[in-house]
């Protein structure tokens, strides 16, 4: 079993498990530590778990609860991979606690879950600008609402809480040039990061990380059409640690990349009608 650690907070932790058993291997017990939720993204295994035996193939997740002994078993195919979020027990208390949710075991594969497994593949690949942190807590809430058959209540915002949301993006906003994370957002506005996550989507339509990426997105377009430093300079200063991922965020978003875009800039209307969709 190789284990790749992504992601190390307080509260989550994500794990990327690359599996080679074969059929024919010896299974052996094992037991889960926390809460977790692993999204099979390649391959199938079997998982015995409180006295009931559990199928799980591409889309599946297998779902772990503090305590339980678990055997994993692979009688058809040599090996699996799995995209695993731990939670601590104060972000699953948050988000939803029941027992008989978190007991289940497994859950197959539905398009709701396996959307937002996805989603967090192509963070965990660094090819979206939603953080891994975000999609893993919407990812577990997401879980304990379909589980549960419940949905979550409507968040019920307030002036103050409008307040918090406004506050928070101007604090990013003016520090996005700084390696900042949901918890420094979270504490600004003194909210659980869950709960600060839910408001701040509420509120402004975007989650904190995705207004972080657009507002270095929205410096950076600024610096390429006043001034001719190198793109390389201009993309560690506004806050990417990674030229390449600069690139494809800036081409994602403008349509073109960022050394067309300051040609565009410059007066190149060819660039502008192409690339841009402006009229000629």
């Amino acid at each position: 079993m190789n284990r790749r650690t992504l992601l190390q907070r307080d509260r989550i932790t994500v794990n990327e498990f690359r599996c080679t058993a074969e059929p024919g291997d010896r299974p052996f017990a094992e037991q889960f530590g926390s809460h977790s939720l692993s999204y099979v993204r390649k391959g199938s295994f079997g998982c015995h778990c409180r006295g009931r035996f559990h199928e799980l193939v591409t889309g599946s997740i297998l779902v772990g609860h503090p305590g339980d002994e678990y055997t994993c078993t692979h009688d058809h195919v040599v090996g699996d991979e799995c995209l695993s979020f731990f939670l601590d027990s104060k972000l699953v208390e948050t988000i939803g606690d029941r027992a008989a949710v978190w007991q289940v075991g497994s859950v197959p594969p539905l398009p709701e879950l396996m959307i937002l497994g996805e989603l967090a593949l192509t963070a965990a690949n660094g090819s979206s600008d939603v953080d891994l942190d975000e999609v893993g807590q919407l990812f577990a809430s997401r879980f304990v609402e379909v589980v549960s058959d419940r949905k979550a209540k409507p968040l019920d915002v307030t002036l103050r809480d409008r307040r918090r949301a406004v506050d928070a993006a101007l604090w990013i906003d003016a520090n996005s040039h700084r390696a900042i994370d949901l918890d420094d957002a979270a504490a600004q506005v003194g909210l659980s990061t869950f709960h600060f996550l839910r408001l701040f989507s509420t509120v402004l339509g975007v989650t904190p990380h995705q207004y972080l990426v657009r507002s270095r997105l929205r410096h950076a377009a600024r610096r390429l059409a006043d001034d001719d430093s190198p793109i390389t300079d201009i993309a560690y200063d506004v806050g990417f640690g990674d030229l390449s991922n600069f690139v494809r965020s800036f081409h994602r978003a403008a349509g073109a990349s960022p050394l067309k875009f300051r040609k565009a800039s410059r007066g190149d209307r060819k660039i502008l009608q192409e690339r841009l969709g402006m009229p000629g």
